[in-house]
């Protein structure tokens, strides 16, 4: 029994410090809630609340059930709001409740083997001052949550 309580604690410790491993130069995460902003090669970490050079917003655009299963389709933007420069990097994390196999099909995002969400191969950049929108399908009832960790200008 201690077993068991033991080897949660430390699977609980590594998905959190896993989930916010983005920091600035001597790599201590910048945390929830906050940013890992990188721009002309200098890094802070911003407050969700105090970065206004990049948001995502979300909408869900339908829902419907299928052979006893429900689905639904979530669209995403991106807004990259700088007026000087390109994003060159973005990593969107999602809430732990939505598992890969949650995933019906995905586009014009590509999702990486830890879960986050970053831009597809075939996009180098989010120019300044455009959207950049993607979108999923998901089966079940949970609700995607998603954040950006980190952005690179």
């Amino acid at each position: 029994m201690k077993f068991l309580a033991v080897l949660c604690i430390i699977i609980f410790t590594i998905a959190f410090a896993y989930a916010n491993h983005y920091g600035c130069y001597n790599n201590s995460p910048c945390g929830a809630g906050r940013i890992c902003h990188t721009s002309k090669g200098s890094c802070n970490c911003i407050e969700i609340s105090h970065c206004f050079d990049v948001t995502l917003e979300s909408s869900k655009k339908s829902e419907w059930d299928f052979n006893g299963t429900h689905h639904a389709q979530y669209d995403f933007q991106i807004k990259n709001n700088n007026l000087v420069t390109d994003i060159s990097n973005i990593f969107i994390g999602a809430n732990a409740n939505i598992a890969a196999k949650d995933f019906v099909q995905m586009w014009n995002i590509r999702r990486m083997e830890n879960g986050e969400f970053t831009l597809p191969y075939y996009q180098p950049a989010i120019e300044r001052n455009t959207t950049f929108s993607f979108g999923f399908i998901l089966t079940g009832y949970n609700e995607p949550n998603l954040a950006i960790y980190a952005v690179t200008y």
